[in-house]
């Protein structure tokens, strides 16, 4: 069998594409041409000896061996970066503030904290997971240096736009079969107010003519879990960090009416962070791209939030 060694720039080329939902957009990410991109494609198949896009209608989706090919290329170039990282700031101290949107605690933290630390163990990180109006208050304040958290409508000068995510009704796991009977209100769970997704729920439904009630509120998420898995109401998050027990709920099912996308934000206490901040905030958008469900849209980079 012949050995072969894959090309990191091509890897990175699929990868970028992949995570953009279009290879043009790759192209003009990377500074290179479509023809380049092109090229680096066909290299790459040529390298995997099988084929790694199939037709899907007018575009291109992954074969089985794309997808595999897929997971090991973010696995490649995250050793690469985080290689080239280590030796490049082998020196790299200090301290870092970063805060986390309640549903990235688990889904993301954990990676995070574990890349860097391995590339940079003499910085020190203090995380703190909240609710995203507390973690843009505390950006905006100085008590945080970065965040990761859905926006608001809370104004910060240094924000860049990550993606937008869709937000979906979430139930038990266990198939709902009916809804409230006619004229009853949908039973909601939600977060304490004040709370985003609480306000985005009870003015979807109120814009839709539906009635609602609050069955359950709780201060924390592992709450919002229990109450929506032991069937008390729905509740609305994303796809990301959703535990077994509860499910999302499929458009047009109960007559639910059709959700916003989320728009998910990166904070930033200054306009040029220091360097143990830009590091953590490079490892931290990795890591949340690669966590984003099916679907999501890519930002389109910095910009004052209005």
């Amino acid at each position: 069998m012949r050995r072969v060694t894959f090309d990191l720039d091509v890897l990175r080329t699929f990868v970028t594409g992949m995570e953009l939902g279009s290879f043009a957009k790759a192209a003009e990410r990377l500074g290179r041409s479509t023809s380049a991109v092109s090229a680096q494609l066909k290299k790459l198949e040529e390298q995997a000896d099988t084929p790694i896009f199939r037709k899907a209608g007018r575009g291109l989706a992954l074969t089985e061996a794309g997808e595999t090919m897929l997971g090991y290329a973010r696995r490649l170039i995250e050793l690469n970066d985080e290689a080239a990282a280590a030796i490049r700031d082998v020196e790299l101290e200090g301290w870092v503030r970063l805060g986390l949107q309640e549903d990235f605690g688990e889904a993301v933290l954990p990676d995070v904290l574990g890349r860097f630390a391995r590339a940079h163990p003499k910085v020190r990180i203090e995380a703190r997971i909240g609710r995203s109006h507390d973690l843009a208050e505390r950006v905006l304040s100085g008590n945080l240096d970065i965040a990761l958290a859905w926006h608001d409508g809370t104004t910060l000068p240094y924000s860049r736009h990550v993606a937008d995510v869709q937000s979906r009704w979430i139930g038990p796991a266990k198939p709902i079969e009916a809804g409230p009977r006619s004229g009853e209100p949908l039973p909601l769970v939600a977060f304490e107010a004040p709370c985003l997704l609480r306000t985005v729920a009870t003015e979807t439904l109120d814009r839709a003519g539906m009635p609602w009630r609050m069955a359950f509120s709780s201060p924390s998420l592992g709450g919002i879990w229990a109450a929506v898995a032991a069937g008390l109401g729905l509740t609305i998050r994303t796809d990301i960090g959703l535990p077994a027990n509860v499910r999302a709920i499929a458009p047009g099912v109960l007559g639910l009416p059709a959700l916003p996308m989320m728009a998910l934000h990166l904070h930033q206490k200054d306009a040029e962070l220091d360097p143990v901040a830009a590091r953590l905030a490079e490892i931290l958008l990795q890591a949340a791209l690669e966590t984003l469900p099916e679907g999501a849209r890519a930002g389109d980079g910095w910009r004052e939030v209005a």
